[in-house]
């Protein structure tokens, strides 16, 4: 089996698994408290942002630090789970297919499901600027773009981080464990982006982004440069590093 025919199989699977839903109560979780309290968005006169730019960096900040990361932690330990409940593992190194490309292919999953939330997350701004401008009648609505541009470099920041989090579904093998300790990870996040040292911590490119984004909106809370040197050579490389282990490791304790 090619690595295409195997990345068909595995969207064929998470048709079953709750992870769509995952993806949509999140994004209705996060945006709900920012369109209740949309009228705190009026006083950031002492930061100087507009409303509208608060309405969707607040917002987006909330995801960036802990709702997209657990929510992928979660994808991703629900998208190895399928195959281990039922043993799908061996059956499917019992085909002609390699484990390395199967553990490609799972993680090609995981970063499309990574796309889909991002774009949840759009369509929920979207929705919940529209309901918060009616109800404070301001235009919260900032134009794609402005919005779009902001959510591919958040997306691609993430990649690195969900190699971590593939890394530790991959090898451990419980699923509490792996969840819990891919939601540990999360917290040291904020403490480690203030270090000169971030770019060593993927689980916290995300939020480093936004609040970068939060620095160039807001005239009084000081920039935030994420440089691509020393950042892209160390995402690169911490990304190639776990997908390797991933690989080198995919299905081994299933086999002994």
């Amino acid at each position: 089996m090619n690595i295409f025919r195997m990345t068909k199989a595995e969207f064929k699977k998470i048709k079953r698994s709750r992870i769509l839903l995952i993806l949509i109560a999140s994004a209705v979780i996060l945006w709900l408290p920012n369109v209740l309290n949309a009228g705190l968005n009026f006083t950031m006169d002492d930061i100087g942002i507009s409303p509208e730019h608060s309405f969707f960096i607040q917002g987006f900040m909330g995801m960036a630090w802990f709702i997209f990361p657990a929510v992928m932690v979660a994808s991703t330990v629900l998208l190895i789970q399928t195959e281990r409940a039922n043993k799908g593992i061996l059956k499917m190194l019992s085909l002609p297919a390699s484990a390395p490309l199967l553990c490609l292919a799972k993680f090609f999953v995981l970063a499309v499901i990574s796309a889909v939330f991002v774009l949840l997350m759009a369509a929920a701004y979207y929705i919940s600027a529209g309901i918060a401008g009616a109800a404070q009648d301001y235009n919260f609505i900032l134009m794609p773009d402005y919005v779009f541009p902001i959510l591919v470099k958040l997306y691609l920041v993430s990649l690195p981080m969900l190699s971590v989090f593939w890394l530790i579904a991959v090898c451990i093998q419980t699923p509490v464990f792996s969840i819990g300790i891919g939601l540990a990870s999360i917290v040291p996040s904020v403490l480690i982006n203030n270090t000169k040292a971030w770019f060593l911590y993927p689980m916290g490119y995300p939020f480093y982004l936004v609040t970068a984004e939060y620095g160039k909106a807001a005239e009084n809370f000081g920039e935030r440069q994420m440089d691509l040197v020393p950042w892209l050579p160390a995402a690169i490389s911490i990304t190639l590093i776990c997908l390797l282990i991933s690989c080198l490791y995919f299905g081994r304790a299933e086999r002994r």
